[in-house]
């Protein structure tokens, strides 16, 4: 008997000291992952750390199951299925509709253990330290579940991006919040299921009614805090499940989502508690007055050839890429263009907004995806002041991030929103399939600036027929 405590005793500090090294690897994952150059070796460190951790808690005797390792092989081939089968410009949806993955395992952990607490005797509820971790873990579950596959729906096209803003609606989710403490003082007094219920349908409308108030341009951010909230509810689960790689696992994630998220609120002049809590573009600023169809001018267009004379001209070029290089999967034309363009003596450089794209970094996995070289890639803050001084600007399907109706109209919905300066160069492309307006849903006075002319059609398509007239 004492030997088989010894041995236990041994596995457990084994399993601990794995936990350490695969905390550790997660926190190099998340370093590596804030640069271009290292973002490989990142995601190494966490491919690395997960295999740690399943493989220890795997060699926990009260935790082992050999249905697990039919569970984690079914895992493995769809999530691999998954990210085989789909492209860059689907990534977004993805990433929303896996932090719903997350927040629904957490949901039926956290019922499984209502029903079957551990250190607890048969047909008891769990104690009130229990209770209380499984509410808060099914409830932020809830939530990141039901948002997630809105925002996927969103992301998607499947619904309608535009916010949907419900009279009231801040009042409506103080009464939610309200109703939450109700099921959790019903929960914890005496383990009645029916307050676990009833936090957990409030936390699905909740999740659902905070998502769909937020719209537009903001979108990437919503990405982000629901990455966030994933974290926070893996945390939560390890705290129900008194697993510590969990927690440190969870706060991490969490605590990085949400860092990230005020990083994007600052770069578009937004409180982030308005983007989680309001509509972006849902109410006009007051004193402002409906916009007309097309602001006045007219329209310049250019074709390919004739783009191509004036890039031989050119000293410096600017690339500004968006969400429909993305759709168009022109990151390797673009890529040629830029080598052509280099070979003639041209300085070339990429400007990236910081919610360009429908994801954070969008843009920079794109052009990474083509090798595209790192250092001619450049944010926001980094370029923006070198726009008087190029010859060229060429945005790539990019609208709301480069709409100068942010600095000169302050009834603008994004008005505020640091954008790229693109009209003070000497000549701007725009690259669009029509003049349509971007995600947001604003029109764009780009588009009729005396320096801008637009080269209509797939991006791809313009880019490559661009570069054959160089080459010729």
């Amino acid at each position: 008997m004492d030997h088989l405590r010894q041995l236990f005793a041994v596995s457990n500090m084994l399993v601990v000291a794995a936990y350490l090294v695969a905390g550790v690897l997660f926190i190099l994952s998340l370093r590596g992952l804030s640069s271009q150059e290292t973002a490989r070796r990142g995601n190494v460190y966490g491919i690395v750390g997960m295999i740690i951790a399943i493989g220890a808690t795997l060699t926990l005797p009260h935790k082992f199951h050999p249905s697990l390792f039919g569970a984690i092989g079914v895992g493995a081939v769809i999530g691999a299925t998954m990210a085989a089968r789909v492209g860059m410009t689907q990534m977004p949806e993805l990433v929303a509709l896996l932090h719903s993955f997350v927040g629904l395992a957490a949901v039926l952990v956290g019922f499984s253990l209502d029903l079957w607490p551990e250190g607890v005797p048969p047909g008891a509820p769990p104690v009130l330290s229990q209770r209380i971790e499984i509410y808060i873990d099914v409830w932020i579950g809830a939530i990141t579940t039901t948002g997630s596959v809105l925002a996927f729906l969103k992301l998607r096209g499947s619904v309608s991006g535009k916010p949907l803003l419900l009279p009231a609606r801040h009042w409506l989710n103080l009464a939610m919040l309200a109703g939450s403490i109700v099921g959790v003082y019903l929960y914890g007094r005496d383990g009645n299921q029916t307050g676990l219920h009833i936090g957990t349908a409030i936390a699905c409308v909740l999740g659902v009614h905070l998502v769909a108030a937020i719209g537009g341009a903001d979108m990437p951010v919503v990405v982000s805090m629901l990455n966030s909230y994933s974290g926070w509810t893996a945390a939560a689960a390890g705290f129900m499940l008194h697993n510590d790689l969990l927690i440190i696992t969870g706060a991490l994630v969490g605590s990085s989502g949400a860092i990230l998220s005020y990083i994007m609120c600052r770069a578009m002049n937004r409180s982030i508690w308005n983007v989680i809590f309001g509509g972006f573009g849902a109410t006009p600023p007051a004193g402002s007055k409906p916009a007309a169809a097309q602001p006045a001018g007219e329209v310049q267009d250019i074709d390919a050839a004739a783009l191509a004379d004036q890039l031989k001209q050119s000293k410096s070029v600017i690339i500004v890429p968006g969400y429909g290089m993305a759709v168009a999967r022109a990151q390797h034309a673009v890529r040629e263009l830029t080598e052509v363009l280099r070979a003639r003596g041209v300085l070339v450089r990429f400007a990236i907004h910081p919610v360009a794209g429908r994801l954070p970094g969008h843009m920079n996995v794109l052009l990474a995806e083509a090798n595209v070289p790192y250092d001619i890639v450049l944010e926001m803050d980094e370029i923006n002041a070198d726009f008087p001084t190029t010859d060229v600007a060429i945005v790539i399907g990019a609208n709301d991030i480069v709409n100068p109706a942010a600095e000169d109209d302050p009834t603008s919905p994004i008005a505020g929103m640091p954008v790229l300066q693109v009209w003070k160069s000497h000549l701007v492309i725009v690259n669009k399939r029509s003049r349509a307006a971007g995600y947001a849903g604003i029109d764009n006075p780009l588009f009729y600036k005396p320096v801008t002319k637009m080269l209509f059609g797939d991006a791809k398509d313009a880019i490559e027929k661009v570069v054959t007239a160089l080459k010729s």
